[in-house]
Protein backbone atom coordinates (compact mmCIF):
# COMPACT_ATOMS: atom_id res chain seq x y z
CA UNK A 1 0.00 0.00 0.00
CA UNK A 2 1.49 3.44 -1.17
CA UNK A 3 1.36 6.49 1.21
CA UNK A 4 -0.35 8.91 0.39
CA UNK A 5 -1.25 12.19 2.13
CA UNK A 6 -4.66 14.29 1.22
CA UNK A 7 -4.61 17.12 -0.07
CA UNK A 8 -6.81 19.40 1.42
CA UNK A 9 -7.24 22.65 1.30
CA UNK A 10 -6.00 23.18 4.80
CA UNK A 11 -2.45 22.73 5.85
CA UNK A 12 -1.67 18.69 7.50
CA UNK A 13 -1.59 18.15 10.50
CA UNK A 14 1.66 17.44 12.87
CA UNK A 15 0.26 14.03 13.06
CA UNK A 16 0.40 13.98 9.38
CA UNK A 17 3.59 15.80 9.03
CA UNK A 18 5.52 13.96 11.81
CA UNK A 19 4.38 10.27 9.84
CA UNK A 20 6.40 11.51 6.66
CA UNK A 21 9.40 12.10 8.71
CA UNK A 22 11.94 9.54 8.43
CA UNK A 23 15.27 8.81 9.69
CA UNK A 24 17.98 8.32 7.75
CA UNK A 25 21.64 8.68 8.08
CA UNK A 26 21.41 9.71 11.48
CA UNK A 27 19.18 12.75 10.48
CA UNK A 28 15.21 13.00 10.76
CA UNK A 29 14.55 13.78 6.56
CA UNK A 30 11.42 14.00 4.35
CA UNK A 31 11.52 12.50 0.91
CA UNK A 32 10.93 14.81 -1.78
CA UNK A 33 7.75 12.97 -3.27
CA UNK A 34 6.18 13.61 0.13
CA UNK A 35 7.17 17.43 0.01
CA UNK A 36 6.19 17.72 -3.53
CA UNK A 37 2.50 16.02 -2.21
CA UNK A 38 2.43 18.45 0.59
CA UNK A 39 3.15 21.49 -1.35
CA UNK A 40 0.52 20.29 -4.06
CA UNK A 41 2.87 19.53 -7.08
CA UNK A 42 4.33 16.73 -8.97
CA UNK A 43 7.70 15.44 -7.90
CA UNK A 44 9.40 16.22 -11.21
CA UNK A 45 8.01 20.09 -10.61
CA UNK A 46 9.29 19.81 -7.27
CA UNK A 47 12.95 18.17 -8.22
CA UNK A 48 13.43 20.90 -11.57
CA UNK A 49 12.84 23.42 -8.99
CA UNK A 50 15.25 22.52 -6.49
CA UNK A 51 17.70 21.58 -9.14
CA UNK A 52 17.67 25.35 -10.69
CA UNK A 53 18.66 26.30 -7.45
CA UNK A 54 20.93 23.75 -6.47
CA UNK A 55 23.30 25.95 -4.79
CA UNK A 56 20.87 26.72 -1.69
CA UNK A 57 21.13 22.82 -0.90
CA UNK A 58 24.42 21.74 0.33
CA UNK A 59 24.85 18.24 1.83
CA UNK A 60 23.78 18.55 4.88
CA UNK A 61 20.44 20.20 3.57
CA UNK A 62 19.66 17.65 1.26
CA UNK A 63 21.32 14.56 -0.33
CA UNK A 64 20.42 11.72 -3.36
CA UNK A 65 19.00 8.32 -1.90
CA UNK A 66 21.36 5.33 -3.01
CA UNK A 67 19.93 2.59 -5.02
CA UNK A 68 20.97 0.51 -1.81
CA UNK A 69 18.58 2.59 0.79
CA UNK A 70 16.20 2.35 -2.08
CA UNK A 71 16.28 -1.19 -1.35
CA UNK A 72 15.78 -0.91 2.38
CA UNK A 73 12.70 1.88 2.04
CA UNK A 74 10.96 -0.67 -0.13
CA UNK A 75 11.27 -3.42 2.51
CA UNK A 76 10.44 -1.02 5.33
CA UNK A 77 7.86 0.95 3.56
CA UNK A 78 6.35 -2.69 1.44
CA UNK A 79 6.04 -1.11 -1.79
CA UNK A 80 5.98 -4.21 -4.50
CA UNK A 81 9.38 -4.55 -6.51
CA UNK A 82 7.97 -3.16 -9.09
CA UNK A 83 5.73 -0.16 -7.79
CA UNK A 84 6.97 2.70 -6.65
CA UNK A 85 9.88 4.72 -7.87
CA UNK A 86 12.71 3.07 -9.29
CA UNK A 87 15.30 5.84 -8.13
CA UNK A 88 17.27 7.18 -5.13
CA UNK A 89 15.19 10.71 -5.05
CA UNK A 90 15.93 13.45 -2.38
CA UNK A 91 16.25 13.80 1.12
CA UNK A 92 16.09 16.76 2.87
CA UNK A 93 16.83 17.35 6.12
CA UNK A 94 14.95 20.23 8.58
CA UNK A 95 17.34 23.00 7.19
CA UNK A 96 16.69 21.48 3.71
CA UNK A 97 13.03 22.00 4.39
CA UNK A 98 13.35 25.72 5.77
CA UNK A 99 15.22 26.17 2.28
CA UNK A 100 12.68 25.40 0.40
CA UNK A 101 10.76 28.28 1.68
CA UNK A 102 13.24 30.13 -0.39
CA UNK A 103 12.73 28.63 -3.32
CA UNK A 104 9.25 27.86 -3.32
CA UNK A 105 7.14 30.87 -3.04
CA UNK A 106 3.27 30.09 -3.45
CA UNK A 107 0.80 30.40 -0.17
CA UNK A 108 0.43 26.92 -0.16
CA UNK A 109 4.23 26.34 0.28
CA UNK A 110 4.50 28.76 2.81
CA UNK A 111 1.89 27.02 5.26
CA UNK A 112 2.92 23.80 4.70
CA UNK A 113 6.78 25.07 5.49
CA UNK A 114 5.58 26.53 8.29
CA UNK A 115 4.16 23.19 9.48
CA UNK A 116 6.63 21.26 8.94
CA UNK A 117 8.63 23.40 11.07
CA UNK A 118 7.01 23.45 14.07
CA UNK A 119 6.76 19.60 13.64
CA UNK A 120 10.43 19.03 13.21
CA UNK A 121 10.78 21.40 16.70
CA UNK A 122 7.78 18.99 18.14
CA UNK A 123 9.70 16.10 17.50
CA UNK A 124 12.99 17.34 18.78
CA UNK A 125 11.04 18.84 22.27
CA UNK A 126 9.92 15.14 22.54
CA UNK A 127 13.33 13.63 22.06
CA UNK A 128 14.71 16.03 24.45
CA UNK A 129 11.87 14.90 27.03
CA UNK A 130 12.58 11.09 26.15
CA UNK A 131 16.60 11.91 26.59
CA UNK A 132 15.54 13.21 29.97
CA UNK A 133 13.30 10.48 31.22
CA UNK A 134 15.94 7.87 30.00
CA UNK A 135 18.50 9.75 32.65
CA UNK A 136 16.40 10.09 35.43
CA UNK A 137 15.64 6.36 35.07
CA UNK A 138 19.40 5.72 35.16
CA UNK A 139 19.71 7.93 38.43
CA UNK A 140 16.82 5.47 40.09
CA UNK A 141 18.40 2.49 39.11
CA UNK A 142 21.84 3.57 40.55
CA UNK A 143 20.78 4.58 43.73
CA UNK A 144 18.29 1.71 44.29
CA UNK A 145 21.00 -0.91 43.05
CA UNK A 146 23.06 1.12 46.40
CA UNK A 147 20.33 0.70 48.70
CA UNK A 148 19.81 -2.83 47.42
CA UNK A 149 23.57 -3.74 47.52
CA UNK A 150 23.30 -4.83 51.05
CA UNK A 151 20.71 -7.30 50.66
CA UNK A 152 22.30 -8.80 47.62
CA UNK A 153 25.35 -8.86 50.44
CA UNK A 154 23.36 -10.83 52.62
CA UNK A 155 21.84 -13.10 50.56
CA UNK A 156 25.59 -14.19 49.17
CA UNK A 157 26.00 -14.46 52.84
CA UNK A 158 23.67 -16.62 53.29
CA UNK A 159 24.64 -18.46 50.28
CA UNK A 160 28.36 -19.40 50.97
CA UNK A 161 27.52 -20.29 54.31
CA UNK A 162 28.15 -18.26 56.59
CA UNK A 163 25.00 -18.72 58.87
CA UNK A 164 24.73 -19.97 62.43
CA UNK A 165 24.08 -23.44 63.23
CA UNK A 166 21.39 -25.38 61.51
CA UNK A 167 18.28 -26.99 63.86
CA UNK A 168 15.88 -29.58 62.40
CA UNK A 169 12.24 -28.26 61.54
CA UNK A 170 9.29 -30.78 61.69
CA UNK A 171 8.00 -33.31 63.28
CA UNK A 172 11.05 -36.05 63.93
CA UNK A 173 11.58 -37.65 66.82
CA UNK A 174 13.80 -35.40 69.01
CA UNK A 175 16.68 -36.89 70.49
CA UNK A 176 16.37 -37.89 73.82
CA UNK A 177 19.71 -38.37 75.88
Amino acid sequence: MKRRVLLTKGVPGADVLAGLVRLMRGEKVIFDADLARLYGVETKVFNRAVRRNARRFPADFMYHITRKEVGILRCQIGTSSWGGSRYGGLAFTEQGVAMLSSVLRSERAVAVNIAIMRTFVQLRRLMDSNRGLARKIAEMEKRYDEQFRAVFQAIHQMIAGEEGPKRQIGFGTASRE
